[in-house]
């Protein structure tokens, strides 16, 4: 299976940049606003430092606090999705769209959390502005990745407890630039988007949402 890139794997984000003319007021309380949403799907950082320090499922999903109410149930259908893919090398399409609905709620929230965007994210499906391009798997799934994939995502998960704690750090520097000058700086921004591709592409990978091995770049 050759190995795909940034630029060809399918599993990618989009978030419309918004560097100027911040809102300074919801910036300064935005851990107590996205309560609700971190309650119900978790927390941007939760893929670095939850996963690597928690009991994870056979098919090493996680069941924990770090995904939320919804990724405990996401995790439950990856577990199903496990024993369907390797008994008939299929991933059931209900137990696909469940796990796919709350990693796209998971893209917004984590981008209104970490300060990417401003717009208060719907519960549940609706028009935002920073969006998960994720296309269904096709036909007969690589039975034999989704029998070790917990394996297979260690390197991703310590490459991801260090870019989480780094982006936890910038998010903070971010808040206070938002703060005294109501912008975000660029570079800090970007670094953003790319640790939270990063994290959502590792994630739908153990999941099982599909069998592309994800890149270990920044990238877009």
């Amino acid at each position: 299976m050759p190995m795909p890139t940034a630029a060809t794997h399918p599993v990618r984000i989009h978030v419309e940049p918004a560097l100027e003319g911040r809102n300074r007021l919801t910036t300064a309380f935005r851990l107590i606003l996205a309560i609700p949403h971190l309650i119900l799907v978790g927390g941007p950082l939760a893929v670095a430092l939850v996963w690597g320090g928690s009991d994870a499922s056979e098919d090493g999903s996680q069941t924990g606090a770090g995904g939320g109410l919804l990724g405990i149930v996401a995790g439950v259908c990856a577990i199903m999705a496990w024993f369907a893919i390797l008994f008939t090398g299929r991933h059931p399409l209900g137990l696909w769209k469940i796990i796919a609905f709350y990693l796209r709620w998971r893209v917004r929230a984590a981008a209104y959390t970490s300060l990417l965007r401003d717009e208060y994210p719907p519960f549940g499906d609706g028009p935002y502005p920073a969006t998960l391009e994720l296309p269904p798997a096709e036909g007969d799934r690589h039975r034999l990745t989704v029998a070790f994939r917990i394996i297979l995502v260690i390197p991703h998960l310590i490459a991801l407890a260090f870019l989480g704690l780094a982006w936890g750090l910038t998010s903070i520097l971010a808040w206070f630039a938002i703060l005294f000058t109501g912008r975000y700086p660029e570079g800090l921004y970007r670094f953003g988007v790319g640790v939270l591709q990063w994290n959502i592409r590792v994630e739908a990978y153990v999941l099982l949402l599909h069998d592309d091995y994800p890149p270990f770049t920044l990238a877009a």
